[in-house]
C-alpha cells in the first residue's frame, strides 16, 4: 500500500435521475441541470445509472446525447448499462453516435448477467430467444469488438445506389479506450483487465470468502490490484471508485438530519454479506468534508486510485444535490488534492 494516498486527479458524480410518473419530463430536465451544474463547478465527469421499468432514467445514452449539447467539457458516462437488456451491435451504434456528438467525451460503463427479475420480463424482452440468450462476458466482448471497429458484417461495398460498411458506423476513434466495466468480484476485475477495459468499482463488492470478518476496503483493494495485474497498462490502468459520499459543510440542519438518517438506515447491510450473491456494501460517508477526507485517506482502496465518481443518494431533492455537489467541488475535492477543471 502506498505510504500516502494519490492526489485525486478526476472528480465525478453519479446520479439516477428519478422522476414522477405523472411528469417524467421534469425529472429528466433536472438531471440535465445537475450535469450542467457539475460542469460549472469543475467536475471532470457525470455518470448516469440505468433503471428499467422503474421511475429512473431508462435510457441514459439518450439523456447523455442531450447533455452533450448543453455542455462542452465534462465527460459523460453510464455506470452501468446492464447488457442483458441490450443488443451489442445496436448499442455500439448509439454509443459511437453520442461520442461523436459530445466531441469524444463519452465513457460507457457496462456489466453482464441476466436482467433483473428476468422471469417477469423475459417474454417482453426476448419473446422468441429467452432461453438461448447469452448473458456472459461474451456479450461485453461483442460490444467491445463492434466499438473498436472489428467486422460486424461479411459484406462491404456498393449495392445499387447504396454503400455499405462491414463495421459499425459511425466509428468513433478513441471510444474503445473509454469503455468501462462495473465489477464487484475478482473474476470480473481480472476479465476487465485482460480485455483492456477500465474498471468501475462501486459501493458494492462480492464477499467471496465464506469466513469473516469482512473488510469492504480490503476487498475492494484486492479488486483494484487484480485488475491492474491483468491489464496491459499495469499500474497505469484506470480505476474509478464510486462510494456514496455526502458532505454537509453548507447543509441546513434539516438537510444534515435527513442525510444522517439516510446513512443510518442503510448501515446494517454493511456488516455482513447480503443475499445469495454475498454482496457487501460500503458505509455511506456523511459529514463535514474534513472528516470525509480523513476517512477516505485511511481507505485502503481509495489510496490506490486517483479517479472517483461519488454516488449521489437516489431519493433526495434537487436542492440537496445542489448543496452536495457544491460542497464536493469547493471543499471536499480540494481536501483530497483535486483541482477543478477550467470552465
Amino acid at each position: 500500500m502506498p505510504s500516502t494516498p494519490r492526489p485525486l486527479r478526476k472528480l465525478g458524480f453519479l446520479t439516477i435521475g428519478l422522476f414522477d410518473e405523472a411528469d417524467p419530463r421534469c425529472g429528466h430536465e433536472t438531471t440535465l441541470e445537475i450535469i450542467e451544474l457539475g460542469e460549472r463547478l469543475g467536475f471532470d465527469s457525470a455518470w448516469l445509472r440505468h433503471r428499467h421499468l422503474q421511475y429512473g432514467i431508462s435510457s441514459p445514452v439518450a439523456v447523455l446525447a442531450a447533455a452533450s449539447q448543453r455542455t462542452r467539457r465534462i465527460e459523460l458516462g453510464t455506470a452501468v448499462t446492464p447488457l442483458g437488456w441490450e443488443n451489442p451491435l445496436r448499442l455500439a451504434e448509439d454509443l459511437a453516435t453520442v461520442d461523436l456528438l459530445s466531441g469524444g467525451r463519452l465513457n460507457p460503463g457496462v456489466s453482464v448477467g441476466p436482467p433483473m427479475h428476468y422471469d417477469r420480463v423475459r417474454d417482453a424482452l426476448y419473446p422468441d430467444t429467452a432461453d438461448a440468450e447469452d448473458f456472459s462476458y461474451e456479450r461485453v466482448r461483442r460490444l467491445l469488438a463492434f466499438v473498436r471497429g472489428e467486422p460486424a458484417s461479411a459484406f462491404s461495398g456498393t449495392e445499387g445506389f447504396e454503400v455499405f460498411s462491414d463495421r459499425v458506423q459511425p466509428h468513433a476513434p478513441g471510444l474503445g479506450g473509454r469503455m468501462w466495466y462495473g465489477g464487484g468480484s475478482l473474476g470480473s476485475a481480472r476479465w476487465a483487465g485482460e480485455h483492456g477495459m477500465n474498471l468501475l468499482t462501486s459501493s458494492v463488492v462480492k464477499a467471496e470468502s465464506p469466513d469473516g470478518p469482512w473488510d469492504f476496503a480490503e476487498i475492494q483493494l484486492s479488486l483494484v490490484r487484480a485488475f491492474r495485474a491483468a491489464h496491459p497498462d499495469g499500474e497505469a490502468a484506470r480505476v474509478s471508485q464510486g462510494l456514496v459520499v455526502v458532505p454537509t459543510d453548507s447543509a441546513t440542519p434539516g438537510q444534515r438530519a435527513k442525510y444522517e438518517e439516510y446513512a443510518a438506515r442503510r448501515l446494517p447491510r454493511t456488516t455482513t454479506p447480503q443475499g445469495p450473491g454475498r454482496l457487501l456494501f460500503a458505509p455511506d460517508l456523511v459529514g463535514p468534508s474534513a472528516q470525509i477526507a480523513e476517512r477516505l485517506h485511511a481507505h485502503a482502496a481509495f489510496r490506490e486510485v486517483d479517479e472517483v465518481a461519488f454516488a449521489l443518494p437516489f431519493d433526495f431533492e434537487h436542492e440537496d444535490y445542489v448543496q452536495i455537489l457544491t460542497d464536493m467541488a469547493t471543499v471536499l475535492g480540494p481536501a483530497l488534492g483535486w483541482k477543478p477543471a477550467d470552465g
